[in-house]
């Protein structure tokens, strides 16, 4: 297929910010679709980019194996979005179980929600940010008065309907990675202060990065990150060598760089755009849901969020293939990086290894078939 072939399949997904974004970039960041190898990193991204559903991914791995580069290369793929105009928690008009009190006040009252397109953004959590920068301050008195016009915003609401990036997570205060998990759980942050409590919607993708060298993540923290991967060095030379010639072209000249995969840059796009569009439709079959619990089962995997995440991502990962039904191999890919992770046994038994879990999901669809 010719770039002018790619062009035109790719048009009816594409509003005109989406299209001129790769060309328009205040800082250039490194192109997504010229990253080398590590596929489970980047497909674990895209699925997340697809559904923020699935509740994000922790990508753990040694110092220069590309961690960081993935996630803000992901910022040129995200799609725009839908916010309630002027409102300042970015509200999803489209949801009316995820909106603040201003806006639940309109409709009471009435009134329409005016609606703006704004493009996903990807928001860092800065090093050493104290609680109230994250959850965002509270004047009690205002509060009494306006209620959740006091809240002076945090990070979660900067994050509202975007991607929080959390470099080095494992380093978070244990109080601080409560707060961000429990948002990033329940779509919502309580600012709770002497007895006054606001809330307001903080649905987003979460993204941590870690370095195992420097410290675990806690068991219970572990487990609330969605999806695992793993990245390791490379040690293919051809890749190795393609790794340094495309990052001194970059650094030589970014805007060429970029261009020059501005092709794969535009399909990626396009793919994942008309996968937001099928992803409702996507039909799991009923012994595919009885493998991954009896696979669940057999791995003694804890609590049951795993299961739910891999239905969840194997739909996603369906409608990213442009397919509208899960097949069994879409489940085995997204069990590898939901389970990877995964205490066992309550905690007793270490994740599960790539092989225990293909071996266990091969015997539970043979039974579930059976």
């Amino acid at each position: 297929m010719g770039k002018g072939n790619i062009f035109r399949f790719i048009l009816p997904y594409f509003s005109n910010n989406e299209m001129s974004i790769l060309n328009r970039s205040i800082r250039p960041v490194f192109p997504f679709s010229a990253i080398v190898g590590q596929e489970e990193l980047k497909l674990s991204l895209l699925l997340n980019a697809i559904n923020s559903k699935i509740g994000g991914v922790l990508i753990r791995g040694a110092k220069g194996t590309g961690k960081s580069t993935a996630v803000r290369a992901l910022v040129d793929l995200l799609p725009e979005i839908d916010v309630v105009k002027d409102c300042p928690f970015r509200c999803n008009p489209h949801d009316f179980t995820e909106i603040c009190e201003m806006c639940r006040s309109k409709i009471e009252n009435g009134e329409d929600l005016l609606v703006e397109r704004r493009k996903m953004k990807l928001i860092d959590l800065p090093l050493g940010a104290t609680e109230d920068r994250v959850v965002g301050t509270l004047d009690i008195e205002k509060a009494i008065r306006e209620g959740v016009k006091a809240l002076e915003p945090g990070i979660l609401v900067e994050a509202n309907q975007n991607v929080l990036y959390v470099d080095e997570i494992n380093l978070l205060p244990d109080h601080i990675a409560d707060v961000i998990l429990d948002s990033a759980a329940s779509g919502w942050n309580i600012v709770e202060r002497e007895g006054i409590s606001v809330q307001h919607p903080s649905r987003f993708i979460l993204v941590g990065t870690m370095n195992p060298e420097e410290g675990e993540l806690r068991p219970q923290l572990l487990d609330r990150m969605a999806l695992h991967v793993e990245v390791s060095s490379i040690f293919d030379r051809d890749q190795r060598i393609e790794i340094m010639e495309r990052n001194i072209e970059f650094e030589k000249n970014p805007i060429d760089f970029r261009t020059r995969f501005q092709t794969e840059q535009v399909e990626t796009i396009g793919r994942i755009l008309k996968a937001k569009k099928i992803l409702p439709s996507i039909k799991v079959p009923h012994y595919l849901l009885d493998t991954i619990a009896r696979m669940c089962i057999n791995l003694r995997v804890d609590g049951h969020r795993p299961d739910i995440v891999i239905v969840k991502s194997s739909e996603t990962f369906a409608a990213y293939n442009a397919r509208v039904e899960v097949a069994p191999q879409d489940v085995l890919t997204c069990s590898y990086l939901v389970l990877s992770h995964r205490t066992r046994s309550i905690g007793m038994e270490e994740p599960a290894t790539m092989k225990q879990i293909e071996e266990s999901f091969i015997t539970a669809l043979n039974e579930a078939k059976r």
